[in-house]
């Protein structure tokens, strides 16, 4: 008897967390591009002055531009997947170049060399990339307008 009543809870609990699965979506690539784009702002704009980004190479001024107008786009659900996909080789190359390699030695541990967050947004924006935006996202609108063609299956 115990065990049908565990059954049935996972099941309740399935079906509820189901039911809210694409909105969820959609606020997670909200977030993952509002948290993207303020990396971009505080690159470019200097704002919030953090001491990390007070004189930027062009290599980071560059992560910045594409963090600003790439993470904007995500904000609204624009573009998502090749955006996505744009973003997770960005954050990539972050973790290689800015977090394994620069001290000279490989560091790989990311507690260590302070990539935590790279691979985070990395797998994040592979995760949107595969998934798309979501149905509240621009994207979506079009698609429901037929502005944009649906993409097709393989």
């Amino acid at each position: 008897m115990q065990n049908s009543q565990c059954a049935i809870g996972v099941n309740t609990v399935d079906q509820i967390f189901s039911k809210w699965q694409l909105a969820v979506l959609s606020l997670f690539r909200f977030i993952t591009g509002l948290l993207l784009f303020q990396y971009g702002v505080a690159k470019i704009f200097k704002f919030p002055v953090l001491p990390y980004f007070a004189n930027v190479s062009p290599l980071i001024w560059t992560a910045g531009m594409l963090e600003l107008v790439f993470g904007a786009l995500l904000l609204v659900g624009l573009l998502t997947r090749p955006v996505a996909l744009i973003l997770s080789g960005e954050m990539a190359f972050a973790y290689f170049m800015g977090h394994m390699f620069k001290t000279g030695e490989p560091v790989f541990l990311p507690l260590a060399n302070g990539g935590t967050a790279a691979i985070l947004f990395c797998f994040a924006c592979l995760y949107l990339a595969t998934s798309g935006g979501g149905p509240l996202s621009l994207d979506a609108m079009l698609h429901k307008k037929g502005l944009i063609r649906p993409r097709t299956s393989t």
